[in-house]
């Protein structure tokens, strides 16, 4: 650096330096750092369960995974888990019990899991309804004790709920914990009213008295097609108790979610209880959902949200079979610390994951691939009858030739429901009529773009069932036949795995 002339030169230039560094520094400090892109929401869309197990279901959040269970209207009893709600819809049931351990056995409703300390230290304790094959009188309650601290069992038969006098009808059980004590909760009937019972409990699988009724229908909203209170639930918040439940006929698009709040003592007193004189959660036609109800609640993945999980219907028509579709919404609060529902999203609908969720995918099967469809019990693959390419062909099981007509491909739609197409002929998987009865045949037809063309894939036990979302039946072959030719129907769950089905490139 060549020398400074002057020493006033020297000093001249320091001083400059140093105001630009004056400057530079509180520039520094007062200027924006360049914005850092926002991370993208993570999404996802409801259904999170289909038909066959879709109605009546329960969720929680525990130790990084979200639990499902649903009625299966068979023997089984089965639960799923994924660490996102977006991986949910694909993700694989479990059949964590089968059978009641009762001579009444089996189609089980509702199962309601609960983490409780018991004898045994704390466990899964997993409430159920159950009873005779044909519906519905012989339902009664009963409860499975996990053998650790995990939802997904195994789990161990700890018996019938004694709750009502005469070893009468009991269903949709569930746990409250209300100033320390446990109550279990129930539905039964007085007369014609179906009503909400509560009922002590001495500990986890036993009750010390007989279950008291606490709410009844009274409203007209609670009696359309039948006088219904049913699927009692708890949620509290701030010191508050709030009790959820089901009103009206489940056979109506009417059904909807009533609430009563404790603003007594004593929770096994009806006039500790206050009911809500409108319904906190109904039909939205608006939306395409009818029928909401069968709910519960869980917490989000980092604890500040409260979720609400519940099933519901896309049209009128549907009742209280398989049609009904697992959904969550997030939900808000009133003022007053109640909780604000609000309205039914549509299926399909994408809406934001709870906080806290790490996103996912379902990434099976793939767009394009083409897949063979293989009968668990015969080994037999799905196949377009006589390779025909018309509207009607008619849909069987023959041994594999490795052929187009027996190969097929899954188009996932929004809704997180596929469209199955033949490679062979380009038609698609079709609900003969859109028929709605067991038996129902099946066909390939043009694409319609309607839900009688729509399935839904569940895995279970190492393979999947197919449900058609129009009707909630299953892909069935005939008799469980197991010779090539034998028709592919639909049919209600079974459990067995004649209606079970493997996916194979």
């Amino acid at each position: 650096m060549p020398p400074y002339r002057s020493v006033a030169a020297r000093l001249a230039r320091s001083a400059a330096a140093f105001v630009l560094l004056a400057a530079a520094s509180v520039l520094a400090v007062v200027l924006p750092q360049a914005a850092t892109p926002a991370q993208a929401a993570v999404t996802f869309s409801n259904p999170l369960a289909a038909a066959p197990y879709g109605a009546d279901p329960w969720m929680g959040y525990h130790n990084g995974y979200y639990y499902i269970a649903a009625t299966t209207w068979n023997s089984q009893i089965v639960v799923k888990r994924a660490t996102s709600v977006a991986a949910l819809p694909g993700a694989t049931y479990s059949v964590v019990y089968t059978g009641s351990g009762s001579t009444n056995c089996c189609n089980v409703w509702a199962p309601s899991l609960h983490r409780l300390a018991g004898p045994n230290g704390t466990r899964w304790y997993l409430y159920y309804s159950a009873g005779t094959p044909a519906c519905c009188d012989g339902q009664r309650s009963y409860v499975l004790e996990s053998s650790g601290d995990n939802p997904m069992g195994p789990y161990t038969y700890r018996g019938q709920l004694n709750v009502q006098s005469g070893n009468g009808w009991a269903i949709d059980g569930s746990v409250a914990t209300i100033n320390g004590a446990n109550y279990f909760l129930y539905s039964s009937w007085v007369g014609n009213l179906q009503s909400t019972f509560i009922a002590p409990m001495s500990n986890p699988w036993t009750v010390s008295a007989y279950g008291t009724r606490i709410s009844y229908p009274t409203l007209s909203w609670e009696m359309q097609g039948g006088n219904t209170q049913e699927a009692p639930y708890v949620l509290q918040r701030n010191g508050q108790t709030f009790l959820t439940y089901s009103a009206s006929s489940c056979n109506t698009p009417d059904y909807k979610l009533g609430m009563l709040t404790l603003t007594g003592s004593n929770p096994l007193s009806a006039s500790s209880w206050t009911k809500k004189s409108t319904p906190i959660f109904q039909r939205s036609d608006g939306n395409g959902v009818y029928g909401p109800g069968g709910q519960g609640f869980f917490t989000s993945p980092d604890g500040a949200e409260t979720w609400l999980v519940y099933h519901a219907n896309e049209s009128t028509s549907q009742g209280c079979g398989g049609t009904r579709t697992t959904r969550i919404k997030k939900i808000s609060w009133n003022s007053d610390g109640s909780p604000n529902l609000g309205t039914p999203d549509a299926v399909g609908a994408t809406l934001t994951a709870p906080s806290g969720d790490p996103g996912g995918s379902v990434s099976f099967p793939v767009a394009g691939t083409r897949y063979r469809l293989i009968n668990q019990n015969s080994g037999k693959v799905l196949d377009a009858q006589n390779c025909g390419t018309a509207n009607g062909t008619a849909i069987q099981q023959w041994s594999s030739l490795g052929n187009a007509c027996q190969q097929w491909t899954f188009t996932r739609l929004a809704s997180n429901y596929y469209r199955i197409t033949n490679a062979n002929s380009g038609t698609v998987l079709d609900s003969v009529n859109c028929g709605t009865a067991n038996g129902t045949a099946l066909n390939l037809w043009a694409s319609l773009g309607n839900v009688c063309q729509q399935w839904s894939l569940t895995p279970i036990s190492g393979g999947y069932l197919i449900a058609n979302r129009g009707n909630g039946l299953v892909l069935d072959v005939t008799n469980c036949g197991t010779g090539d030719g034998v028709a592919v129907r639909q049919w209600g769950a079974l459990g067995n795995n004649c209606q079970q089905w493997n996916i194979t490139a």
